[in-house]
């Protein structure tokens, strides 16, 4: 009920005040399991990216600071997110995303692994890639552009599908080859 209403109260924000515009909504799998991997500039950019989607709930993987912020936390919490200490193997969070993605969920991971403070790309994270290995579940590419600021038009970009070929033990370069091809098809998808 609650997430109902904030995400209700969001989208009306991003449509009155941001010129709110999805493309490729219909990229998003109806059913099983998807890791939702997006590049990250701005606070705006996981709320524009849930509100996208109407019948499907992404769960995303939040640095494990924003949990202890008062209103924050609950509202990250509200949203369905889950706790990952950054900069450690988060074994928790992990076992999270793969109960998540085992029972058919969306699970957002932004690979950056923090906001990009120039708009640039920053380096992947493995984990994205790795989630989605030991799943077996597609990844879908998504694109935030307009986060920035105050007043600009925010638009998210939806991208096909990616699947792998499912490993139970990847190597590092496996993971890094399709750490770099997941940013690559965000960056396509901001040229859009």
């Amino acid at each position: 009920m609650i997430f109902s209403l904030l995400k209700a109260g969001a989208r009306l924000v991003l449509l009155v005040l941001r010129r709110w515009e999805i493309r490729g909504a219909e990229n998003l799998p109806a059913t099983g399991g998807v890791v939702l991997v997006a590049n990250h500039v701005s606070y705006w950019d996981p709320v524009a990216i849930i509100c996208a989607f109407k019948k499907r709930q992404v769960f995303f993987m939040a640095k494990y600071e924003l949990f202890k912020i008062p209103l924050v936390g609950y509202a990250v919490r509200s949203s369905g997110a889950f706790p990952v200490r950054r900069d450690v193997t988060d074994r928790n969070a992990v076992r999270t995303a793969l109960r998540l993605l085992q029972a058919g969920e969306v699970v957002g991971l932004f690979p950056e692994g923090t906001r990009s403070h120039t708009g640039d790309m920053l380096k992947p994270h493995l984990g994205a890639a790795m989630i989605a290995l030991k799943a077996g579940t597609p990844i879908v590419p998504v694109a935030v552009s307009g986060t920035r600021g105050v007043f600009s038009k925010i638009t998210v970009h939806v991208g096909s599908p990616i699947r792998f070929q499912s490993m139970t033990k990847a190597t590092k370069e496996d993971l890094e080859i399709i750490s770099d091809r997941i940013m690559d098809e965000i960056v396509l998808l901001l040229g859009s």
